[in-house]
């Protein structure tokens, strides 16, 4: 099977997307179909171009087996509407005109991960051109969660997100989605059942695993010997509402055995930076951005992991795929959120659930597992055993074979 596949973003990028798409693609070669990758030449979240990519159009290569086409995006640090616009469109445009030209192998199927929601649009046109199956992948209600996060404010740009939605959604010869909380809001929408499969986020277990001796160079290096680490390693968006953690650290300041750490980049890394330099906390340390294959270094080397999101409607239906990164390197998970995630939770006992956005809550489960050593390494085993059996990536990529293979 030929599979002509579409993600904004990819590898070398670090996040969720990133992992899924190149996970996906990998066992899918591995269990013998071939996949070109249509995705952006790395910029996100910084909105920089890295040297050896400058002055490029695009760029084709072989990853581990995977044809990689990157193509130029307008990029900018600085993340206004019409700058994220043309940053959107951009890819969608060079998509389309690179599937076109350049592209001209016969493919058996498109697939299309979305947000952002213009890459359907550019999947969808392809499909059309060359004649060959749709397949669009939701991975978050876009526009909806803009609209609530606010980041979405100009009428005639919801109109016709909403519209382009639309028209994904009926012309998909199937859409996969990310949670059932997702899958339950398609049908609701009018969405036909047959439709819709649920290809979950997860875990690659192989590469995530417990290191001890990673967990004793990370301490070593950042000076945290005999230190009770809290760790967020992801996307420092919106999103997490990581003020809420920094409330956290400022009430167990005098604790001075508990650190902090924040390992990533993102949209609000500078806002949040800037309310630690005006505080005189000194118990969190924000760290740049790691290559993925060390994250479970990071990992080991906590005693917690935490993953917060804000107190919104829409995150009831999320399911962060760092609960399992976590998991499968037997760390406690610290779940600051409702609906699908705190379900997950209660299903694999493999932490503590605690309200969103509610810093009172969050130091209290966190002095209780300080306290309980014992509690903690049962949460731990509990969660990679639960990772293994429901949420490993080579199980969900089997599923994503046999649902094209259907289409086909």
């Amino acid at each position: 099977m030929r599979i002509l596949y579409i993600s904004q973003y990819f590898p070398p990028e670090i996040g969720a997307t990133q992992t899924r798409a190149y996970e996906m693609a990998s066992n899918l070669i591995h269990m013998g179909h071939s996949v070109t990758m249509l995705t952006e030449i790395p910029n996100h979240p910084s909105g920089v171009f890295p040297l050896e990519y400058r002055g490029k159009f695009y760029e084709r290569k072989d990853l581990n087996g995977i044809d990689v086409i990157r193509l130029w995006v307008y990029a900018s640090p600085k993340k206004t509407f019409y700058k994220r616009l043309a940053f959107y469109l951009s890819f969608m445009v060079n998509a389309m005109l690179v599937g076109i030209l350049v592209v001209n192998n016969r493919y058996d199927v498109v697939y299309a991960t979305s947000p952002p929601l213009f890459v359907g649009a550019a999947g969808l046109a392809l499909s059309i051109l060359k004649r060959m199956p749709f397949v669009f992948e939701v991975r978050d209600l876009w526009p909806e969660s803009a609209i609530e996060l606010g980041e979405l404010h100009n009428r005639f740009a919801i109109k016709w997100a909403t519209r382009l939605e639309a028209v994904c959604y009926r012309r998909a010869k199937k859409i996969i989605v990310v949670t059932n909380g997702i899958h339950d809001h398609l049908l609701q929408r009018g969405i036909p059942k047959e439709k819709l499969a649920v290809i979950h986020n997860g875990s690659n277990a192989d590469l995530f695993q417990y290191r001890p001796t990673g967990r004793a160079r990370i301490r070593r290096q950042l000076g945290l010997d005999n230190k009770f680490i809290v760790l967020y390693a992801g996307i420092i968006g919106i999103a997490q509402g990581l003020e809420t953690v920094i409330q956290a650290a400022r009430m167990l300041h005098d604790q001075k055995d508990i650190q902090f750490i924040f390992v990533g980049e993102g949209p609000q890394k500078a806002h949040l930076t800037s309310i630690l330099s005006r505080t005189n906390i000194n118990n969190l340390m924000f760290l740049e951005e790691q290559p993925r294959e060390i994250i479970p270094d990071y990992l080991s080397a906590s005693d917690i992991a935490i993953v917060p999101l804000r107190n919104i409607d829409i995150f009831r239906s999320a399911l962060p795929s760092k609960i399992f990164d976590a998991w499968a390197c037997e760390r406690p998970v610290l779940l600051s959120a409702e609906g699908e995630a705190r379900n997950v939770m209660e299903k694999a006992q493999g932490g503590i659930r605690i309200s969103p956005e509610n810093p009172e809550e969050m130091v209290s489960a966190i002095n209780f597992l300080k306290s309980s050593p014992d509690q903690r390494l049962n949460f731990g085993r509990n969660g990679r055993r639960f990772t293994l059996q429901h949420y490993s990536r080579q199980a969900q990529a089997e599923k994503l074979e046999n649902i094209l293979i259907s289409l086909v």
